[in-house]
């Protein structure tokens, strides 16, 4: 054994995620705002007593809080320095820090100190010089965990801490620090790190430990590092380990349990053409070479949200980092799959993805959710429902069970808010069986309600609508404030069980038709009007001071013991009208 082997044998082996740690500011990766923020306070000397630094795991939070107490208490190798915003890093004070070993800089887990004591011990030391440096600097990592008592306790001492004392927070629930804390410190967000620049950094570690790879397997662990430097170094240190020499996409899937990208694009347009029997098997060869159901269903979702940003802007592939892959089949989708096929994707995936991680056998929940999402596909357009409710018989479709899917890539159904749709009538039944009843206007529909035994119904139609626009199969009203709020609904499911056709009925926000019941007293009164002048009206009026017409009904309506004289009059204005 070589001198150089013993020498890392004693040393032992350092993670990738410590041993590429940034140890300056311009070692930080993706927080380019930050960065430039403290350097300028730094070199300006405007520098806050108190920092919160908020963020995802692994963003580099702790990471910066030590690069901040070594920007103030670095002193350059000659041991005259001042206050830097580039530590030189060779300093003892540098070297101290970096080693956590310097007495000024105080590291405190929030998470393991929560109470009230551990904050009194820590304020205790606050009025104390800084014993070597030139700041003494307290770090409280996951500070949201601290108990409401040490928050109280440290509130004082946050807002009016000597000269030569900083506070630098870390956390990763905001939310959870109380408003009295942050409004007496300096916050900063650190973003997650896009994927093309944690691609991007992770080739430059590979270069350096002269670790071959392919693009396919840097990119997939940086998108499943989710925004994290750290997750994507310890990521990327577990793949090295399986590999022999080459790192290849093949290895990182087989780790991640991921599928090959082109088997979900399949996967997906068998789905997308209701090709149910293709999506099982494929999903069934997924499965047998080791795919997490669970992993498939969220690599799904992944495609429908691909999809649907890039039928919003296509352009989108060429401004954010996508491979080859995701461009050519993912812009083929999008060009075939229509928007509101996507967002109810969205929602049957979505859901299923939560039934199949808390289900016993989630391989059979991930069967049933494809074949939901595939037997949904070929749900007719918005428009072919249009065309359905008008009588079109060229577009009209049927809810008859289906001996097999459809072949072509079909868009779902949309229904506009606001819209009632009764359900789709049964063709499978006999046709003797089918009625079949035209209602021709509104006044027939309140009319057939009548007749069907329906009372409430008839009544709110009749008293508490206003009718917008009418046309067999579609109705658009506008109800008022007494009407019931499922009577559009309601409305719809009888109509199209009784006559056997889908009929919808939409709500508006115009004015319309007043209502039946206002249009009957509207008509009453005219007949009323009509009859005020006659001279026998006004000589009983005459003789019977207050005397009021109650109802004028035409002779037609008058039983037959009623004499035409006592009507003569009446009748001959009725007829006039």
């Amino acid at each position: 054994m070589t001198k150089n082997d013993e020498n890392k044998a004693s040393s032992g082996y350092r993670v990738l995620a410590r041993k590429y740690r940034p140890s300056s500011f311009t070692e930080l990766v993706g927080q380019d705002g930050m960065v430039q923020t403290l350097k300028n306070s730094i070199i300006s000397g405007r520098i806050a007593h108190a920092f919160m630094l908020t963020g995802v795991r692994g963003v580099g939070k702790t990471t910066t809080a030590r690069i901040i107490a070594k920007a103030l208490n670095c002193v350059r190798p000659d041991g005259n320095g001042q206050e830097t915003a580039d530590p030189c890093g060779a300093c003892e004070p540098c070297k101290a820090i970096a080693e956590d070993r310097h007495i000024d800089v105080v590291e405190m887990d929030a998470a393991s100190r929560t109470g009230v004591d551990d904050i009194r011990e820590l304020i205790d030391g606050v009025r104390y010089r800084p014993s070597g440096g030139r700041f003494k600097i307290y770090i409280i990592d996951e500070v949201h965990m601290l108990s409401k008592n040490a928050f109280n306790a440290l509130l004082k001492t946050l807002e009016e801490p000597p000269e030569h004392v900083k506070f630098i927070f870390a956390t990763t629930e905001i939310r959870k620090v109380p408003i009295t804390v942050l409004s007496r410190c300096q916050r900063f967000d650190l973003k997650r790190i896009p994927v093309e620049v944690l691609n991007t950094h992770l080739q430059i570690i590979a270069e350096k430990e002269n670790i071959k790879t392919d693009t396919l397997a840097l990119q997939l662990i940086a998108n499943a590092a989710d925004g994290s430097v750290r997750d994507g170094l310890s990521l990327f240190d577990q793949a090295i380990s399986l590999s022999d020499g080459m790192l290849s996409g093949t290895i990182v899937q087989s780790m991640l349990g991921l599928v090959d990208r082109s088997n979900i694009y399949d996967l997906y347009e068998a789905l997308m053409k209701g090709e149910v029997r293709i999506a099982l098997e494929t999903f069934s060869s997924m499965y047998g070479n080791g795919a997490d159901p669970v992993m498939v269903l969220q690599d799904l979702l992944d495609v429908t949200y691909w999809v649907t940003r890039l039928k919003i802007d296509p352009n989108i592939s060429k401004t954010e980092f996508a491979p080859e892959i995701e461009q050519l089949r993912g812009g083929h989708l999008a060009n075939k799959v229509e928007m509101p096929t996507l967002t109810r994707n969205w929602q049957l995936i979505l859901k299923g993805l939560k039934e199949t991680s808390n289900a016993p056998a989630p391989r059979q929940a991930a069967e049933m959710v494809l074949v939901r999402v595939a037997y949904a596909a070929d749900l007719p357009p918005a428009n072919t429902l249009i065309k359905t409710i008008e009588g079109d018989s060229s577009t009209s479709f049927s809810n008859k069970e289906k001996a097999s899917p459809p072949s072509n890539l079909s868009p779902g159904l949309s229904v506009a808010d606001g819209e009632a749709v009764g359900a789709a009538p049964d063709l499978r039944e006999n046709n003797e069986l089918q009625t079949s009843i035209s209602l021709k206007n509104f006044q027939e529909v309140v009319a057939f309600f009548d007749s069907m035994k329906e009372a409430a119904i008839c009544s709110n139609l009749r008293r508490n609508v206003h009718l917008v626009h009418f046309e067999p199969g579609h109705i658009e009203i506008r109800p008022d404030t007494h009407a019931p709020r499922d009577l559009a609904s309601r409305t719809a499911a009888k109509l199209s069980d009784w006559t056997r056709t889908r009929w919808v009925v939409s709500i508006s926000q115009e004015l319309g038709d007043p209502t039946l019941e206002q249009q009957n007293q509207e008509r009453e009164q005219q007949k009323k009007d009509a009859v005020e002048t006659l001279p026998s009206v006004q000589a009983i009026k005459k003789a019977f001071p207050g005397a009021a017409i109650s109802k004028v009904t035409p002779k037609s309506e008058l039983p037959i013991s009623e004499t035409e004289d006592n009507l003569q009059n009446e009748y001959r204005i009725m007829e006039e009208d």
